[in-house]
């Protein structure tokens, strides 16, 4: 007879049980031993820079440092006895290395010439040997960048203009802003594949600026000063103020000129085809109805060679002759309005009276 005891299904593993081993199989993995390890790093040139060494294991003889990426004898930095705390120089030593008691190897002042893999090798008490190999970048401070131009006084609408940042340097990256704001996306411009030369076509006159190039690598950074560009344009069409065009005889007529135009314009005027002085302003005392006609400015530019003109009709009338020599045509329809509502006002009263008097019975 079986055992009360004994499970219902043999051979079945239980549905929390299962769990519990896939849990445990999850989250659990045998220790591993890490390994040895150089941090590769970035310096600056003339800085001193540490090559550390990560995971050491204990129990060590000697440690070996190497030039490549192997450790090649003929290409030794040296070797230090953890004992004796004692370090000897190898064939590759500069003068300028030093290994430190934890492995890491120490450089000064290091030069462009150090950039390169450097191997520690190193020598157990059990006889066993590990290595590593880290990399070692030098970099040279970016000095301040400056931009130059292949044309700092462009013509609107006509010159393309090529921004380039100096000095050439390797290993940078070119950066540029305008109106200290980052490059937008814009037909008009292109940037060098090494993002080194800005150049801006068809320039206008709202590309002036002002521009700055940055410079960058691992170990440093720079900005230029702000660069301005004098961008040529106009004339536009000159406006003539003020506005009135009808004067009374007697009166002062003062007319200035305007036109947007860089470098700024130069301006004369012609009254019915005669030119007067060249002025921005004309100015004309006490003025008859002979002074009536078309009064023409001529904005020019001597750097574009451009010219624009406007013309304004000036009326000098006497408005004496007019049959109410004190009162404005808008004064006049006044008046006539009013006496036309009181007629009117009048003719209805009356009309009012009438039909009460009569008792609605009308004329007729």
């Amino acid at each position: 007879m079986e055992s009360l005891s004994a499970p219902a299904h043999r051979g079945r593993v239980p549905l929390q049980g299962l769990l519990l081993a896939v849990s445990l199989l999850t989250f659990w993995s045998p220790p591993s031993t890490a390994r040895l390890t150089v941090a590769s790093t970035n310096a600056a040139e003339g800085k001193d820079v540490l090559l550390l060494v990560l995971n050491l294991p204990e129990s060590l003889l000697t440690y070996n440092w190497f030039r490549g990426k192997s450790a090649n004898s003929s290409r030794g930095i040296g070797a230090f006895v953890t004992q004796t705390q004692k370090f000897t120089p190898g064939p590759a030593h500069s003068g300028r290395e030093t290994i430190y008691p934890n492995g890491s190897l120490l450089f000064q002042k290091v030069t462009l010439n150090d950039t390169g893999y450097y191997t520690i090798a190193i020598i157990k008490k059990d006889g066993l040997t590990e290595e590593a190999t880290g990399q070692l970048r030098v970099y040279p401070p970016l000095p301040k960048p400056n931009i130059t131009s292949n044309n700092s006084n462009p013509e609107e609408h006509k010159d393309p203009v090529l921004l380039t940042c100096e000095p050439e340097t390797q290993d940078t990256t070119y950066l540029w802003l305008i109106n200290s704001q980052s490059l937008q996306d814009s037909t008009r411009l292109e940037l060098s594949k090494d993002n080194r030369t800005l150049t801006l076509l068809h320039v206008t006159r709202t590309d002036t600026g002002p521009y700055e190039c940055e410079t960058r690598n691992p170990v440093s950074a720079g900005r230029s000063d702000p660069f301005t560009l004098n961008v040529l344009y106009g004339p536009d069409a000159p406006s003539i103020s003020p506005l009135d065009s009808h004067y009374l005889p007697g009166a002062n007529l003062n007319l200035s000129c305007h036109a947007a135009s860089n470098p700024p314009a130069q301006y004369s005027w012609l009254i019915n085809g005669r030119p007067q002085q060249p002025a921005q302003e004309l100015f004309i005392p006490s003025i008859t109805a002979n002074d009536s006609g078309s009064y023409a400015c001529i904005a020019h530019n001597s750097v574009t060679g451009y010219n624009r003109t406007t013309v304004k009709n000036i009326t000098v009338s006497d408005v004496s002759t007019s049959p109410n020599p004190g009162l404005s045509g808008g004064a006049i329809a006044g008046i006539v309005i009013g006496v036309l509502a009181v007629v009117a006002l009048t003719a209805a009263l009356v009309y009012f009276l009438y039909i009460r008097k009569t008792g609605g019975s009308g004329p007729f």
